[in-house]
């Protein structure tokens, strides 16, 4: 309870109030509900299930009952168990991409380098084979900042100016994901947790005609099944647009089978193993023509891709898988 109190007074200090309004005249546009009615009922799910007004809004629980209420994994939840999964002593390797690329450096299957005002020379080097090359700040999150950039002699001072740090080479995706889109590359998110760090939950991210994959930023997303490697359910983006087709290149997104996933979950089992300390992740895996490869680790994953309207089964959330491996 204190945990929940706690949560709930530091979401109140720093609540964007407009926001909160904004989001009940948009329900209401929406849905005709009584505008007091989603005011109480927001703080109620606040308070008991630890919703934010976005999350209320974005899983629509303005018209789910009680029973699928209680298995939605909102933001204090996902907190939670951020909290009682990820040592503070060790999220840092996640944190800064430097550290996460120095850490993982054999499972990233490309090569990288951190920019540090000193090393132009190494810089000029690492381009000199390369038409394309991808640019990143160091603690970049939903795919702010990524930049895919043709280098040139004045690459490296622009880099430095814009505090790019971290370049890479593109990945060259396999030709199943190019077909069904080209403009990015389109990652899995893998979900472990718990002890043994336990795959519980996995998603294809697909870019719509941006460099970036993100939810956040303009991409949609479509949970994996697990046991059959292929896609149930329709692609949707944050806006609420679905998609049973990709809507540039047309090619279907319910049925997609995964390529590679036995050989993403062993990439998955063997990474997790390498800080334990930290075990609640959302891992970013990219197919290469090289074989799968990190992207990323997300020490605090985003819990926005979980259980999302088109995603869910009578309206229930994933909560009960969370517990079911934590219980064990």
């Amino acid at each position: 309870m204190l945990e929940k109190l706690t949560f709930l007074s530091k979401r109140i200090a720093k609540m964007d109030y407009k926001g909160f309004f904004d989001v009940i005249d948009r329900i209401h546009e929406k849905t005709g509900k009584s505008k007091i009615v989603l005011f109480f009922d927001i703080i109620h799910c606040g308070i008991k299930y630890q919703a934010g007004y976005l999350d209320y809004e974005l899983f629509e629980m303005y018209d789910l009952n009680a029973k699928q209420r209680a298995t939605i994994v909102t933001r204090g939840i996902s907190n939670h168990y951020v909290k009682i999964c990820n040592d503070p002593n060790y999220r840092h390797y996640f944190i800064n991409k430097s550290e996460f690329n120095t850490l993982f450096d054999k499972y990233l299957k490309r090569d990288w380098l951190i920019l540090d005002g000193k090393n132009e020379d190494a810089f000029n080097e690492f381009i000199k084979d390369k038409k394309e090359i991808i640019a990143k700040p160091i603690d970049g999150i939903h795919g702010r900042g990524v930049t895919k950039i043709t280098p040139d002699e004045n690459t490296y001072a622009y880099l430095m100016k814009e505090n790019l740090l971290l370049v890479e080479e593109v990945i060259e995706q396999i030709p199943e994901l190019n077909k069904l889109n080209a403009t990015s590359v389109n990652t899995i998110r893998v979900i472990t947790l718990g002890p043994e760090s336990k795959i519980i939950l996995a998603y294809l991210r697909i870019g719509n005609n941006k460099i970036v994959d993100n939810f956040c930023g303009g991409g949609m997303v479509a949970p994996i099944n697990i046991e059959t490697h292929k896609i149930d359910y329709p692609a949707t983006d944050k806006v609420g647009n679905v998609f049973y087709k990709h809507p540039t290149t047309q090619t279907d997104i319910v049925g997609f089978e995964v390529p590679y996933f036995d050989e993403i979950k062993e990439l998955i089992a063997e990474v997790s193993k390498i800080v334990p300390q930290v075990s609640y992740v959302g891992w970013d895996v990219a197919l290469s023509t090289k074989g799968p490869c990190l992207v990323e680790g997300n020490d605090f994953p985003g819990h926005v891709l979980y259980q999302l309207p088109p995603h869910r089964t009578d309206g229930i959330g994933v909560l009960p898988i969370f517990k079911k491996v934590l219980d064990k």
